[in-house]
């Protein structure tokens, strides 16, 4: 295998024309990291602007044909999404001519060359160093499963998925059926009967909650340990989107909310790369058993989380509302925590900023830190790919335009991506716009009347009449854990206190823009229990939620906040009444009790931050 490549050597270089064809002249020159540009002509320009495009910002790319059959040239498309002066991202596209041979077929296949070295840079696929590049070096597109919640985020779910998500995913070259979900538990009833080999990952559209109902699916299986060995993604549409707030770090992107943060999560997922998840199995007083990608809550944490429910319309404001109820109303609960602590000392924190240290405790401080032809599914959008938004354009062989897809909220803006005043418009070029084997391109109606049915060829299980889900049975042992109520080892610590919360959390994100455990990682083996006792004021208590946002609450030195790592951990609340919820998801109130199963689930995250990290 070749060695890595420095950031800066260059894989390819050019010149270009632009289009329209009466434009400026460019040299070209791409990196693993980006996309040099250098205008040549009419004159060089001394601090170009505009003359960079990182990597992390390009969604995808094509190749197009004119439609003027006296013009010999074929182009290439970049599609990019760069961050604008006031912070926001924007779809961009940048189309140059190939022009430097005398014949069609040749232009056009040096446009390919550099769609192909570029396609495979995005999805961290190896260049040959000597060898050709050809569309051999390519893979299928990968097939996902898009579940869109359409009442998430304030209603605007559906509209962002369509308006933004769709439009990226199949600038890609990325395939996929996308399915509404109508009612509570409808993704896990789907996902229980799903035929996993259809499928190179499911995708959720909307807030943390609707992923929690696809992996505890996944496990509720009979195959459950291939099942879960299903990649999943997550798309932030909700008003709760700790995960993709994780996703976004990861990634190296700077922290984001709303609209920025759904389009860097969308970057990611164009790129492809999946990452091991860790995930919690949660025993609840019962006897049933749940898993949690994110966290167990109690206290203050949770009453935020359920008593907000009625902010709903008001989006992730609901939150800060919320926890401004919750401070006038405080309480405290009795309890026991006890839990196993990690084998592995996660980092400490600086001298200066550490915890005070209990006999009873450990207190580390975290660092800041083929495809197969498929049916028309009910209530869905298919596929393979969509086309992409452009004015007019005809498909290869047919005189009727292609369907327009709207973007960024309007098409006129694009009028000017392949058609100018004067110029022909362009086509896409077939053969790298729609790889060997794919289907033809469809775009059905996201809504169909009438009662659900689906073919059986879909790939999907028949609808239930309701939306009651049993209890999993299914899933890994917890052989860390004795059974609920049973006296606990003598390695376990245990403390009784009087808390107003206690977190336990497995990424790094509580929320989008709330860093509750900075040095988290999705693999670390890890869960992190945070928790506050009582005898902190309101005004103290405000202040830890502030620095938050930030990941720097550990380094205020506030005597009533402790931390442990954990492996495992059992929870009795000692108080009648109270809040117990995971993922955000209330349960029953009781004792419980949780194990961190390691890398049980796949999550898709896209590339590591050194190509995500922002100039």
């Amino acid at each position: 295998m070749a060695p890595p490549l420095a950031a800066s050597t260059p894989l390819l270089h050019g010149e270009f024309g632009s289009y329209p064809a009466r434009g400026p002249r460019y040299a070209l020159t791409l990196t693993s990291q980006a996309l040099h540009i250098q205008r040549l002509r009419p004159k060089p320009e001394a601090r170009p602007r505009g003359g960079l495009v990182p990597l992390a910002e390009v969604s995808g790319c094509c190749t197009l044909r004119s439609r003027s059959p006296s013009d010999s040239a074929a182009y290439f498309c970049i599609y990019t999404y760069p961050r604008g002066r006031l912070g926001g991202r924007r779809r961009a596209t940048r189309t140059f001519r190939a022009d430097g041979a005398a014949t069609y077929e040749e232009n056009r296949a040096e446009a390919q060359r550099w769609a192909i070295a570029l396609t495979c840079l995005l999805r961290g696929l190896p260049l040959p160093g000597d060898g050709e590049i050809t569309t051999d070096l390519l893979p299928r597109p990968p097939r996902l499963l898009l579940l869109v919640n359409p009442f998430g985020g304030r209603g605007l779910a559906w509209q962002w998925c369509k308006n933004y998500v769709l439009p990226m995913i199949s600038e890609a070259g990325l395939s996929f059926n996308l399915i509404q979900t109508e009612r509570q538990n409808h993704a896990r009833e789907l996902v229980q009967g799903l035929r996993l080999s259809e499928w190179d990952g499911i995708v959720t559209v909307s807030g943390d909650g609707l992923l929690y109902e696809v992996l505890n699916g996944l496990l509720d299986r009979s195959d459950w340990e291939e099942a879960v060995k299903m990649p999943v993604g997550i798309l932030p549409c909700g008003s709760g989107n700790a995960l993709a707030g994780a996703v976004n770090q990861h990634g190296g992107f700077e922290p984001a909310l709303g609209l920025d943060l759904l389009l860097n999560c969308s970057l990611l997922l164009c790129r492809g790369g999946g990452h091991p998840l860790d995930l919690l199995s949660v025993t609840l007083a019962s006897g049933s058993r749940c898993f949690s990608f994110l966290s167990v809550a109690w206290g203050f944490v949770s009453d935020v989380d359920i008593q907000s429910e009625r902010f709903r319309a008001l989006g992730s404001v609901r939150f800060t509302l919320g926890t401004m109820l919750g401070l006038a109303t405080l309480h405290t609960y009795r309890g026991r925590l006890s839990y196993l602590p990690a084998t592995v000392e996660p980092p400490s924190p600086t001298p200066a900023h550490g915890l005070p240290r209990a006999k009873s405790e450990l207190t580390l401080t975290p660092d800041p830190a083929p495809p197969m032809a498929h049916s028309p599914l009910h209530r869905s959008v298919s596929d393979l790919p969509l086309p992409l938004p452009q004015p007019a354009l005809a498909s290869p062989g047919s005189p009727e335009p292609l369907p327009i897809l709207s973007l960024n909220g309007g098409g006129p803006e694009l009028a000017g991506d392949w058609g100018g005043a004067g110029d022909a418009p362009l086509s896409p070029d077939p053969l790298l716009s729609s790889p060997p084997g794919s289907p033809k391109a469809a775009l059905l109606s996201p809504v169909a009347q009438g009662p659900p049915v689906i073919p059986p060829s879909s790939g999907l299980p028949p609808p239930t009449p309701d939306g009651r889900v049993s209890t999993s049975t299914c899933g890994p042992p917890d052989h860390l854990l004795p059974p609920l109520g049973s006296p606990l080892p003598p390695d376990w610590v245990t403390l009784e206190e009087d808390f107003v919360l206690m977190l336990a959390i497995s990424p790094s994100h509580l929320g989008a823009d709330m860093v509750a455990a900075p040095h988290a990682r999705f693999d670390d083996g890890l869960v992190h229990l945070c928790w506050v006792r009582s005898g902190i004021s309101r005004t103290a208590l405000l202040r830890l939620f502030l620095a938050m946002e930030r990941g720097s609450h550990f380094s205020l030195g506030c005597p009533q906040l402790g931390y442990a790592a954990a492996r495992a951990f059992r929870l009795e609340p000692l108080t009648p009444r109270g809040v117990l919820t995971v993922d955000g998801e209330q349960v029953e109130y009781g004792p419980l009790q949780a194990q961190m199963h390691p890398g049980l689930g796949t999550l898709l995250t896209g590339p590591p931050g050194c190509l995500g990290r922002e100039p």
